[in-house]
């Protein structure tokens, strides 16, 4: 009990300050807003290229936020924004499958070349923490009833996903020759609401389309994905950043919950319990062959780390945010909603 009550309370130290890469998108707007909650200094930096920021403009005016747009694989620029920090969150990048596949020129050079170049950079600052943000998509086709968890083989299917494992293993080889502790959470696919909203991850696209009446075509609704919402990925970076070093020293994590494990399948159903008239069609086959469950044991017996939003919980809200009217011209989405055309 006094180990998870270490983990879990908020207890940042005056002072600290966490540079948040990547910090104007859908998670980093909400994490951004949960470290200054909990006592933090905050330096976003982001290049802001899908032209989302407005995400930023509900911190500009709070105590110990400061915006820099900057790119993250400049040399230079980079190595400037570490002066000050005490630690340090990795959540930029071409974030995706869709759109890695799609720009893999950009992709290379900010989700391989950019992470080479932080990395090299970060060794002799006296941070307390690095915290990089992987994906379980790294573990790719899962075949029958196993549940992945961290030791679990790696088999990435996508551009996006091969970059993930490759900075992984870069941090883990570091091991005795860094004087800063990187931890690397493997997060589950997002949801809920954000500052800078997406429309292009299942239970937002699926809530989206059924809520705006439209015929919603689903393909291989049995396939598994774990979900966990960007409040809870927000609480588990804050307490990745506290925990005490023995708990998190080079270790990876499944990031969510057993209890957020669903099909698509059930995500259609959860959303048709509160939109009963929706529109739905089924087909087979599909161009994304991802299919996997994921273990969370390890996060929950070392960093006592249970999501408190389920998927149903997403849903409601975001539904109730489309009904009252809070996104406008999401009929038709732009690259503000979602991560498809980067100006890189």
């Amino acid at each position: 009990m006094r180990a998870a009550s270490d983990v879990a309370s908020i207890r940042a130290i005056d002072g600290r300050k966490v540079l948040i890469v990547g910090g104007a998108g859908y998670i980093g707007s909400v994490l951004t807003s949960h470290l200054l909650d909990s006592g933090y200094q905050v330096r976003c930096a982001d290049k802001l290229v899908y032209g989302h920021g407005l995400s930023v403009v509900p911190h500009l005016n709070r105590p110990g936020y400061e915006f820099i747009n900057t790119d993250l694989a400049e040399p230079t620029q980079f190595s400037k924004l570490l002066d000050g920090v005490t630690d340090v969150v990795l959540l930029a990048g071409l974030v995706g499958d869709p759109v890695t596949k799609n720009f893999p020129d950009a992709a290379a050079r900010v989700n391989d070349q950019g992470h080479d170049t932080m990395i090299r950079l970060l060794d002799g600052r006296g941070l307390n923490r690095v915290v990089f943000i992987s994906t379980c998509s790294n573990y790719g086709l899962i075949e029958g009833d196993q549940l992945a968890d961290e030791n679990f083989e790696l088999k990435p299917l996508s551009l996006y996903a091969q970059s993930k494992v490759a900075v992984e293993n870069k941090l883990l080889a570091l091991k005795g020759q860094v004087d800063y502790t990187p931890v690397i959470l493997r997060f589950a696919t997002a949801f809920g609401l954000s500052p800078r909203m997406r429309f292009d991850l299942t239970i937002s696209e699926f809530t989206r389309a059924m809520a705006l009446g439209e015929d919603l075509l689903v393909f291989d609704a049995h396939t598994w994905r774990p979900y966990c919402h960007v409040r809870d990925f927000s609480e588990l970076i804050r307490r990745s950043i506290e925990a005490p070093v023995k708990r998190v020293a080079f270790e990876v994590f499944n990031a969510g919950g057993e209890t957020n494990n669903n099909t698509k399948q059930m995500i259609v159903d959860s959303i048709l319990e509160q939109l009963p008239e929706a529109r739905v069609r089924y087909q087979e086959h599909g161009s994304d062959p991802r299919n996997y469950r994921v273990n969370f044991s390890k996060v929950r017996e070392h960093l006592f780390f249970t999501p408190r939003y389920t998927v149903a919980d997403g849903i409601r809200e975001l539904i109730n945010a489309i009904n009252q009217g809070m996104f406008h011209d999401i009929a038709q989405p732009t690259s503000f909603f979602g991560n498809w055309e980067p100006k890189v």
